[in-house]
């Protein structure tokens, strides 16, 4: 039934869906459940105490500045740290070109506030990251998707699609959610040197960079954008980087950082004043106290060591019940893998039968742009303990027994 208020919300709203994982994490609070469904660190692993000395200490040393408004450009300190370690990473940024957000959710939305027209043509990844269709699409998006593989994007499948008149291309190098998969070296250069040849900007997306678990680190796009150019007074890149603190420290904090040329980070700045007039002050300067002494590169290392074993533990469980024809990948890091069911089984009657056993995961459908993947799913494996993920895949794959 039409109510007064159907006809007064903006015509941007018929395009606004509810996220698939908001909904499915209500069901990881039921004690029961065993969730491979969110995208959520090891709670256990939170540096709690580390965060109450720090801010404790800011409280005490910056209390004022803590509590008050703050500028919209972010806390100093915090940018000049960040472009401390993206310097040593070969980026050449100051702190004029970092932008601190409200997680890296609140950069996407910002980007689309700046960047996108209706109509404007985004190349994504196929699947790609929820969040992000969810924030485009009330700015209109469509959406031009590119397959994957075991090397990430096939980006030899690029250049027909970006005569197409695209706006700028995003893509999660390391570790992709949901996949799990490594956009591969040969094709990173690759990809740079097609956008520059058309032209087309690249969002670059890297939440887990950091949590590599085997093999060699490769390096950012941003980076190897970097080093294609000459960059010796400021960063002037075709690249736009954006990363967090979600899942290195902690989600709740809601801090991410957006790198970008001077002049993009200003048109930030404008949109950001009219959505939230700036990151939280308190938290800005509270992670900066915490992070500062080179604690965040020690606490990476735990994480790392605790979603390895967990990764190896539902790798392994996988290979021992799941049946034949059942196929998924192995990340080298990140927090996701991603599980391909034969065509004619759909994830969602899956899930709604594991969920009766108390076993969560995503339908992967929901990570497509432009509609598919009804057969295939995201396990998270970095919330779940080591003895709750043997249960739970064992769950899973009997239900999946009964289908195949």
């Amino acid at each position: 039934m039409q109510t007064l208020w159907d006809y007064r919300y903006a015509q941007r709203t018929q395009s606004m869906k509810g996220s698939a994982i908001r909904e499915l994490l209500k069901f990881s609070e039921r004690k029961e459940i065993i969730s491979f469904a969110g995208g959520m660190p090891a709670p256990e692993i939170f540096p709690v105490d580390k965060f109450r000395k720090a801010c404790d200490k800011a409280l005490r040393e910056n209390g004022a500045a803590c509590l008050q408004y703050g500028s919209t450009d972010g806390y100093l300190p915090l940018r000049e740290m960040i472009a401390h370690y993206a310097t040593r990473y070969g980026i050449n940024v100051t702190a004029d070109n970092i932008l601190p957000t409200s997680g890296s959710q609140q950069a996407l939305d910002l980007i689309g506030r700046i960047f996108i027209n209706p109509g404007d043509r985004i190349m994504v990844e196929s699947p790609t990251y929820l969040g992000a269709i969810q924030a485009w699409n009330a700015y209109g998006a469509e959406y031009i998707p590119v397959p994957f593989d075991e090397h990430g994007m096939i980006t030899g499948k690029l250049e027909d699609r970006l005569r197409a008149g695209i706006k700028f291309i995003y893509v999660l190098p390391n570790f992709q959610n949901p996949t799990g998969v490594t956009l591969s070296y040969e094709r990173r250069l690759h990809l740079i040197e097609l956008a520059d040849k058309y032209g087309v900007p690249i969002i670059e997306d890297d939440p887990y960079g950091q949590l590599r678990y085997e093999g060699e680190h490769l390096p950012a796009v941003v980076v190897l954008d970097s080093q294609t150019r000459s960059q010796e007074t400021c960063y002037s890149g075709n690249v736009i980087y954006l990363s967090t603190f979600s899942k290195t420290l902690a989600p709740g904090i809601r801090l991410a950082w957006v790198i970008a040329p001077t002049e993009v980070v200003q048109k930030l700045i404008l949109a950001k004043q009219g959505t939230d007039l700036h990151t939280s002050t308190f938290n800005q300067i509270a992670t900066h106290e915490l992070a500062k002494g080179g604690f965040l590169n020690e606490h990476v290392k735990l994480i790392r060591k605790v979603y390895r074993e967990r990764r190896d533990v539902m790798l392994d469980t996988l290979e021992e019940h799941m049946p034949q024809g059942i196929k998924w990948t192995h990340p080298k890091g990140g927090l996701f893998l991603w599980v391909t069911l034969p065509t004619d089984l759909d994830a969602k009657v899956i899930f709604n039968e594991a969920l009766k056993k108390n076993v969560a995961f995503v339908p992967g459908a929901a990570f497509f742009a432009e509609g598919g993947g009804h057969n295939t799913l995201r396990l998270n494996f970095s919330n779940a303990k080591p003895e709750k993920i043997n249960e739970g895949i064992g769950k899973l794959a009997d239900v999946i027994k009964n289908h195949v």
